[in-house]
């Protein structure tokens, strides 16, 4: 990851433990052809319209970017499912990300502006203040937050 998030990661998951929560990283920086395997195993799975729908094309997903990472409660318990946001950790990450510059990237009803199915273990770091403000904002999707249009369609 980058510097910045990923020092701001680690600061969120000391806080996180602080607060007895355990939460694990799933998922960081991924390489172009770490996404090209990540995206043909949903291709596989679920044919192209389905894998759009949970996994980004490669050269487009934001692991790529270094600023997402995928986390998981260390019970294992929902792990990259949308169950997720009931756990410990998914709970403490919705109420708490954001102090640490992380927005939960893809949540529910957003679909239509960001493009895929809910993730609530998918953080995207924009930053403090930007996140703060989103938080308050009671804005769910990035796109709509800086006033951009709905996510490209590249499908």
């Amino acid at each position: 990851m980058r510097a910045a998030a990923a020092s701001a990661a680690e600061e969120m998951f000391a806080a996180a433990a602080a607060d007895g929560v355990s939460m694990t990283v799933l998922s960081g920086f991924r390489s172009y052809d770490t996404q090209v395997s990540t995206y043909q195993h949903w291709v596989n799975v679920n044919g192209q319209a389905g894998a759009d729908r949970v996994s980004a094309r490669p050269g487009y997903s934001e692991h790529q970017t270094g600023l997402a990472l995928d986390i998981g409660d260390a019970s294992g318990s929902c792990n990259l499912a949308e169950c997720f946001a009931d756990t410990p950790a998914g709970s403490w990450a919705a109420e708490n990300a954001h102090r640490f510059g992380f927005i939960i990237r893809y949540q529910p009803g957003q679909e239509a502006v960001t493009g895929y199915s809910p993730e609530p273990w998918h953080l995207r770091f924009i930053g403090t203040k930007d996140a703060a403000d989103m938080a308050g904002s009671g804005v769910k999707a990035l796109e709509t937050f800086y006033g951009l249009p709905a996510a490209p369609d590249y499908r």
